[in-house]
């Protein structure tokens, strides 16, 4: 019986929430999200402000992510529809691809763990979109490949930390998993760039 009981008291929690943030940004909004459930689950002790904190930079790490894979996917669409350059194209398909699957894997770890992710893009990621969508043919391409080769940089760098750092073992398992297919798409990104880079 319990459980119901928790379930409404969160759904409360949230829609409490979600009226009285002001930010419009739906990373920053998971994260405050996150922050409340912890604040009202995490007993007041010394070994539960070290967990609190812990748990804090999980449901952090997983609402970027989880704002990142939408916008792999995303943007992975609109190029591969319009895309110029056959390197564009193939690198399109394959963050469709890969990060669908990644993102149905987080979305089913945020389940089990209670952790609030952004349905939608967060800010940083929606202007990533607009720069690349708003470009069109080559220009569009080259701004993608660009954007993708950061990207990359970054997520590999975050998801090798959180396989380190992460306080739950099965969030730390999932950014440990994730870290040889980011590496991948580096290495892939880094090597079809200069042809991008030198179509006209």
């Amino acid at each position: 019986m319990k459980r119901p009981i928790v379930t409404l008291l969160s759904a409360a929690t949230l829609l409490i929430f979600t009226a009285g943030c002001n930010s419009d940004d739906s990373v920053k909004q998971a994260q405050e999200a996150n922050e409340m459930k912890a604040d009202s689950t995490t007993a007041n002790t010394d070994m539960g402000k070290v967990e609190e904190k812990g748990m804090d930079y999980d449901a952090e790490f997983l609402a970027k992510a989880a704002s990142g894979g939408m916008l792999e996917v995303e943007m992975g669409k609109q190029v591969a529809a319009r895309a110029v350059t056959p390197q564009a194209k193939e690198f399109a398909q394959k963050m469709i691809d890969d990060h669908t699957k990644g993102n149905a894997e987080l979305m089913a770890l945020a389940t089990k763990k209670n952790i609030t992710l952004p349905t939608t893009l967060g800010d940083d990621h929606a202007k990533v979109l607009k720069n690349v969508t708003e470009e069109k043919g080559i220009k569009m391409d080259q701004q993608y490949m660009k954007e993708m080769l950061e990207d990359h940089k970054e997520d590999v760098r975050e998801y090798t930390e959180a396989s380190i750092k992460a306080a739950d073992p099965d969030v730390k398992a999932f950014a440990a998993k994730a870290v040889p297919m980011l590496k991948m798409h580096l290495d892939m990104v880094t090597k079809m760039k200069p042809t991008v880079d030198a179509a006209k």
